[in-house]
């Protein structure tokens, strides 16, 4: 098991890239049955007239699988606890898209009112195969300072 990340490991410029997933049609359709039932994300036929040209995975659906790829690669020390932010789709998610995270530290700003934890700023970019953004947000994240 990789050691946890405390508020001290960190510093401004550090990268980060997590392992792949690769997102298949049966898996887009099956999580927008579930939590986003629309056309463009269910039926090949109609997503192909959609905005989108062909079948796309819900937004949702790209950013359930980039936490997943973070959880599983970034090991802060109490978990990924996230205090807000922005998340933007630059370009669908296809089926047959093989997904990695690539995480920048932007900021450090240790909490002066709680000396335990800090907010690290972050850039999240989920990017296909081609190395072409289809997320990216910019995040604030708890981190806990070594015991």
């Amino acid at each position: 098991m990789t050691q946890p990340l405390y508020l001290e490991d960190l510093h401004v410029g550090q990268t980060f890239t997590t392992g792949s997933v690769t997102v298949t049609t049966e898996a887009i359709k099956a999580f927008a049955r579930d939590y986003d039932p629309q056309p463009f994300h269910l039926d090949e036929e109609a997503a192909r007239d959609s905005l989108f040209g062909g079948l796309a995975a819900s937004g949702w659906h790209t950013a359930a699988l980039s936490m997943r790829l973070m959880v599983d690669g970034l090991p802060f020390a109490g978990g990924l606890v996230g205090v807000g932010g922005e998340t933007t789709w630059p370009r669908p998610t296809r089926p047959g898209d093989v997904l990695t995270v690539h995480v920048e530290v932007l900021e450090i700003l240790p909490s002066k009112s709680r000396p335990e934890r800090g907010i690290v700023r972050t850039r999240h970019e989920t990017r296909n195969q081609h190395g072409e953004a289809v997320q990216i947000s910019h995040l604030g994240i708890v981190a806990w300072r070594r015991p």
